[in-house]
């Protein structure tokens, strides 16, 4: 006989791992599982609502790069909101698997999921992007020298954005 503190407890083991939440758009609502990982940090719910409500007139039909993609939760969510594409870079192969894994569930033929190192990618010739999410390990310059391949591979379209998670104290001075 289960007690009443237990109810729910199959659904979730303790072990398992964690979820998010998409905000909004064809998949608002629907949770994703996440790979239990050092240092992954997904970016919580209420930060990317605020997030896409100021990228809401520029999403639709943008093509993106969630660079450090991780649990993947801003490039699903901005796959969710109507971007033409998606591109995912992860070089944890487990949390790359789990990416692709979660692009088939969706059938997201918008999104192509990458592992490889964020600036090994950087280095190879790509079309510009609309909006770039950025948001790598922290307490490295992957940021700093991230942004500097950005620049010098003109891998940014004129008029885009791109969005850093970062401590106050690693974003660069002038971005």
């Amino acid at each position: 006989m289960k007690k009443r503190s237990d109810r729910g407890r199959d659904k979730y083991p303790e072990k398992s791992p964690g979820r998010i939440r998409i905000i909004g758009g064809q998949w608002r609502h629907r949770q994703l599982p996440v790979p239990d990982r050092p240092g992954l940090r997904p970016t919580p719910d209420r930060l990317r609502e605020t997030l896409f409500n100021w990228l809401q007139d520029c999403i639709q039909g943008a093509r993106c790069l969630d660079l450090f993609a991780g649990s993947g939760a801003l490039g699903f969510e901005a796959a969710s909101r109507g971007a033409a594409g998606v591109v995912l870079v992860e070089r944890d192969p487990a949390l790359a698997r789990a990416l692709d894994e979660q692009v088939s569930v969706l059938q997201a033929a918008q999104m192509q999921v990458h592992c490889s190192e964020a600036l090994h990618w950087l280095h190879q010739p790509q079309d510009p992007f609309d909006i770039i999410f950025l948001d790598p390990p922290f307490g490295t310059d992957l940021l700093s020298q991230s942004l500097e391949l950005i620049a010098a591979n003109a891998m940014l379209r004129a008029g885009g954005r791109v969005y850093v998670e970062a401590p106050l104290n690693d974003v660069p001075s002038e971005t």
